[in-house]
């Protein structure tokens, strides 16, 4: 991993960069797989102020990181929680993951998914799920970090028919492992 990157806890005043990354990789990731006058009009204004107070809604096994490059900049963001879908058997669930376009490919994907994983446990949750569009190209990151099938669902987002395929760890210790690298700050 590039030695000006971090991982940390994501903070209030990450919320405008959370906002900047979440619009951009939405923007970048999802055209042609939700309606492109939904893409068009996200605001990372609006999107700020909703980052501004999810980052404080947190405990143990919920909250959200944050990855920051040597400038203080956010370039990528996670969050995680308790199961909000019923999926029999997973009690915890990554909610999102999404990483700027030059900060991928640098393993801080994984690293993610292990300290979400790491925190889940330290929650209380043994396994977790994460809901993907069916159609998202990325999904296959999940099953490289062995995600399983284990639930499909239709949904209707911004006027369209979609569909959510959710990929589950029954025991997060194997995922949790796959951290490396320097200590959080």
């Amino acid at each position: 991993m590039d030695e000006g990157l971090v991982i940390r806890d994501a903070r209030p005043s990450d919320a405008v960069g959370i906002a900047k990354v979440h619009v951009a990789t939405w923007q970048s990731t999802y055209p042609g797989l939700v309606p492109d006058a939904y893409l068009v009009n996200l605001s990372e204004a609006a999107a700020a102020m909703r980052w501004h107070n999810a980052v404080q809604a947190h405990g143990p096994g919920q909250g959200a990181l944050v990855v920051v490059d040597g400038a203080g900049s956010v370039v990528g963001f996670a969050t995680y929680g308790g199961r909000r879908i019923p999926v029999e058997g997973y009690e915890g669930e990554f909610y999102a993951l999404y990483l700027l376009d030059e900060a991928q490919g640098q393993g801080l994907g994984r690293r993610l998914m292990a300290t979400m994983a790491e925190r889940l446990q330290e929650g209380g949750k043994r396994a977790a799920v994460v809901w993907c569009l069916r159609d998202n190209p990325a999904r296959w990151f999940y099953e490289r970090l062995g995600g399983v099938r284990v639930a499909e669902r239709p949904i209707r987002f911004a006027g369209a028919e979609l569909v959510e395929i959710a990929y589950g760890w029954r025991d997060l210790a194997p995922l949790a492992r796959l951290s490396t690298g320097p200590e959080m700050r």
